[in-house]
């Protein structure tokens, strides 16, 4: 391959969004999706990336400043993020995949360092959400049709109790809402499959 190739702007453009789409492969499909089955937020997060990698790419070679380029970041995550409540894994690796493409689309970074730096993220994703390393949690969100005595006041009398009812080994809960009324009790419980 000639000198001159490797030195113009195209080739510069695919070479930042091949190793942009290889990020966002791996910490998407590869680690978000093998590890949490989440159809809706891999096809989001994917596509987000590659929006913002275009938009991004297209306004670091106008003159645009980096806070203004933060700015536009920021609430393009908050709107997609607002819009549906999602855990905290889902917007870690949501995050993820929008900053794989903020650090393969900003120009005055070379590809070698563009390269390291997708590889040291990529390497921390995946041995920070490891099975091995962190037990994977699951959660759902249920309302139980009686208001258990124990619901604010013995968290451990009332993890018993869901353990019981549900089956599974309860790590924490969440009282989303009680309803004295109609004599339910909405929440959020955190488990682990036996």
């Amino acid at each position: 391959m000639s000198s001159a190739l490797i030195h113009t702007p195209f080739f510069e453009l695919f070479a930042r969004f091949g190793i942009d789409l290889v990020a966002v492969l791996a910490l998407i499909f590869g680690m978000y999706y093998r590890r949490h089955q989440d159809k809706e937020l891999v096809t989001a997060a994917a596509l987000f990336n590659i929006f913002v990698f275009a938009v991004l790419t297209i306004l670091s070679s106008v003159q645009f400043s980096v806070a203004a380029g933060f700015g536009l970041f920021a609430i393009l995550a908050l709107f997609t993020l607002r819009s549906e409540p999602i855990t905290k894994i889902e917007i870690t690796y949501f995050f993820g995949s929008v900053a794989m493409a903020v650090i393969c689309s900003v120009q005055g970074t070379t590809l070698p360092l563009i390269s390291a730096t997708v590889v040291l993220v990529l390497l921390g994703a995946y041995v920070f959400d490891h099975p091995r390393i962190v037990r994977s949690v699951e959660n759902i969100k249920i309302t139980f049709d009686q208001i258990h005595i124990h619901a604010l006041s013995d968290p451990k009398a009332m993890n018993a109790s869901i353990a019981e009812r549900l089956g599974v080994d309860v790590v924490s809960y969440e009282v989303r809402a009680i309803d004295y009324l109609n004599d339910t009790v909405s929440m959020r419980i955190f488990y682990r499959k036996p």
